[in-house]
C-alpha cells in the first residue's frame, strides 16, 4: 500500500461567481474549510443548511454531458470541474456552498476554481487521506469507449487519455498523459476547456439550452477549429477529458493511487469506474485501516 499523506482543508473561505451553462442563472460558489474525515460536501444553501449532498458515486444521476448528484431531493449539476479542482489541488475536506442547482461554467475549465483555492490556502490535518491503491486492472466500457485503472506507475495517480473524433477533423485524434500532482494539474490541466462540435451546440440551442453561452465561454469547434476562440494547448481537448477523469474519480471520496488509461470515455464510465474501485478497495480491506502517514510535500 502507498504511504498516505495527511488530509488537507482550506485555511479560509473563498468564493467564485459565474453563470450556469444550462440554466443561464448567475451563481455564487463558496468554498469553506471542513473537518477531517468529512470529505467534499455540496450545500444547496438556497434550500437551507440541511440540503447537503456528499460527493459520492452512489448519488450520481444518469444525465448527459455532465456529472450531477442528488440526495433527499436536493440536486447539484455539473460538479465535475469543482471536484477536479479540489482533487487536483489535494483538498480533501471542503464544504462547497452554492445558491443554485448548477455550478457555474466559467470559461469551461477549472482554472478560476484552482486560483480561488490557491488564494484560500491549504492546511494539513491530522488524519491520513483515504487511499485506493489499484492492485489489478479494472476496466469498464466496450471496444469503442472504455476506461481502465491499472497498478500505479508512480507514487500517486497518473492518467493517459486518448480521444478520436475521426468524423470531426478539427478535433481529430489527441493523446495526453500526465502524473497528477498539484503543480502539474495547475499548469497542464486546469486551464483546459470544455469543447463541443458546432452542430451539437446548435442542437442544444434549438432545445433552449445554453442561450447565454458564447464562443468565449467554451470551445465550440467548426470545420476549421474553435470558433471565435483559440487553443491554449494543441491537445487541449484530451487534456480537458483528463480534467473530467480527475473530477469524476473524486466521487470515490479517496485518493486513487494507480495509472488510469482512457479511450473516448465520458462521465458515466468514469463514475462506473469510481464505483468499481470502491468495491475493489472494500473487498481487499484497503478502506478498513488507515495507511501510514507521511507529510505532504
Amino acid at each position: 500500500m502507498s504511504v498516505a499523506r495527511r488530509q488537507r482543508t482550506l485555511v479560509r473561505p473563498v468564493s467564485v461567481t459565474g453563470f450556469g451553462y444550462f440554466s443561464g442563472r448567475d451563481i455564487r460558489v463558496e468554498f469553506w474549510p471542513a473537518a477531517e474525515d468529512t470529505g467534499i460536501t455540496f450545500v444547496r444553501h438556497d434550500l437551507g443548511p440541511a440540503a447537503r449532498i456528499p460527493a459520492s458515486a452512489n448519488l450520481r444521476l444518469n444525465v448527459p454531458r455532465r456529472t450531477s448528484l442528488e440526495m433527499n431531493g436536493a440536486r447539484v449539476d455539473m460538479v465535475e470541474h469543482v471536484l477536479a479542482a479540489l482533487a487536483g489541488m489535494r483538498i480533501d475536506n471542503c464544504e462547497v456552498w452554492v445558491d443554485a442547482a448548477e455550478l457555474p461554467g466559467l470559461d469551461g475549465s477549472c482554472k478560476a476554481f484552482v486560483e480561488a483555492l490557491d488564494h484560500a490556502g491549504a492546511v494539513e490535518q491530522r488524519s491520513p487521506v483515504r487511499q485506493i491503491c489499484v492492485g489489478k486492472p479494472i476496466r469498464v466500457g466496450d471496444d469503442e469507449c472504455w476506461i481502465e485503472a491499472q497498478p500505479a506507475r508512480s507514487a500517486g495517480l497518473s492518467i493517459s487519455f486518448e480521444i478520436n473524433f475521426a468524423e470531426h477533423t478539427a478535433i481529430g485524434r489527441q493523446c495526453f498523459a500526465l502524473d497528477i500532482t498539484p503543480e502539474a494539474f495547475r499548469r497542464e490541466v486546469a486551464p483546459c476547456r470544455t469543447f463541443i462540435p458546432e452542430e451539437v451546440a446548435n442542437g442544444m440551442l434549438a432545445q433552449g439550452i445554453g442561450k447565454r453561452v458564447s464562443t468565449s465561454d467554451l470551445l465550440i469547434f467548426g470545420p476549421n477549429g474553435p470558433i471565435g476562440n483559440s487553443l491554449r494547448f494543441p491537445e487541449e481537448c484530451a487534456r480537458h477529458k483528463m480534467l473530467d477523469v480527475v473530477g469524476d474519480l473524486a466521487l470515490t471520496g479517496c485518493e486513487v493511487v494507480g495509472h488510469v488509461v482512457a479511450h473516448r470515455s465520458g462521465h458515466a464510465l468514469h463514475a462506473e469506474l469510481a464505483k468499481q474501485l470502491l468495491e475493489h478497495a472494500t473487498a481487499t480491506g484497503q478502506l478498513a485501516q488507515p495507511a501510514p502517514l507521511r507529510r505532504a510535500a
